[in-house]
């Protein structure tokens, strides 16, 4: 079972229902889930096992009982930390420096079952979302390589996840990526490397139009800027934060091309003094 794509979804991923029809592989794409006739179906196939790995749609528990020997889901967080939705953009958002993917049961409520097989991976300085699902998603493969034989010959092992470690965040909006200048740098950038290309992308105002920040790195600031504030020299475009400052790499206003930040400032005739942010 899988999902169709929608039409205003910016699609980075292969898609599993074309691999399955090169396959002459049978699948299902959006299937009602609550459906009789689906539980129907998946009874008759007599499954030893379900797995899910990132479906858009949480099992039923009437479903999570029909497998013989259980129902697992790939969590690319180290479960029970950030639960729930967008974790691989949340750990970045809150400047973690590890991360992992896990395989648990399914239960009722998401992310809650026994852990089977767990493996961390660190998160280095220029990790961007895109770069650690990449890093997620070769640990997957060589973790469900190790659990799945231990599954089918039920010697995998079962481990209750502590409520006390847990943490739960929801998903994720395009609004979610605007920049708060009155922040840290180090806190701007880890926003920004969270939402970039091929995710909506950190945003702040500039002359009343949205200006998307694609890349940029935490800097000291040299000449006591205040937040919002820019610095416009011949070698970089920075940005005042709460602490420190934010060079400029990678920008666009909205409905114009991606530039280079000090040419998007030559264009743009910005100053040094200039503001950015929701007052602008």
């Amino acid at each position: 079972m899988t999902h169709a794509d929608r039409p205003d979804e910016n699609v980075w991923w292969r898609s599993v229902g074309e691999l399955a029809d090169r396959h002459d592989v049978p699948h299902l794409v959006d299937p009602d889930l609550g459906s009789p006739d689906l539980a129907q179906r998946l009874r008759a196939l007599a499954p030893d096992f379900i797995f899910s790995f990132t479906f858009r749609q949480l099992l039923p528990g009437h479903l999570l009982e029909i497998p013989r020997l259980g129902a697992l889901n790939l969590h690319p967080s180290s479960l029970p930390k950030y639960r729930g939705r967008s974790p691989i953009n949340w750990v970045l958002v809150r400047g973690e420096t590890e991360t992992g993917v896990t395989l648990h049961y399914m239960v009722e409520k998401p992310d809650r079952g026994d852990v089977v097989a767990q493996r961390s991976f660190p998160i280095v300085e220029l990790d961007t979302a895109l770069t650690l699902h990449q890093r997620a998603t070769d640990e997957a493969r060589l973790l469900f390589r190790e659990a799945y034989p231990l599954l089918r010959e039920r010697r995998a092992p079962r481990i209750r996840q502590d409520p006390a470690q847990a943490s739960y965040f929801g998903g994720r909006k395009p609004e979610d990526g605007e920049i708060d200048w009155a922040w840290p740098a180090r806190r701007i950038y880890d926003l920004v490397r969270a939402v970039t290309h091929p995710y909506p992308g950190a945003f702040t105002v500039h002359d009343g139009r949205r200006l998307f920040v694609w890349w940029g790195r935490p800097e000291d600031d040299r000449v006591g800027l205040e937040p919002g504030q820019l610095d416009v020299s011949s070698s970089a475009l920075r940005v005042g934060t709460g602490r420190g400052a934010l060079r400029l790499e990678r920008v666009q206003i909205e409905g114009e091309k991606e530039r280079e930040a000090r040419e998007w400032a030559a264009a743009a005739a910005v100053r040094s003094g200039d503001r950015l942010g929701p007052s602008t």
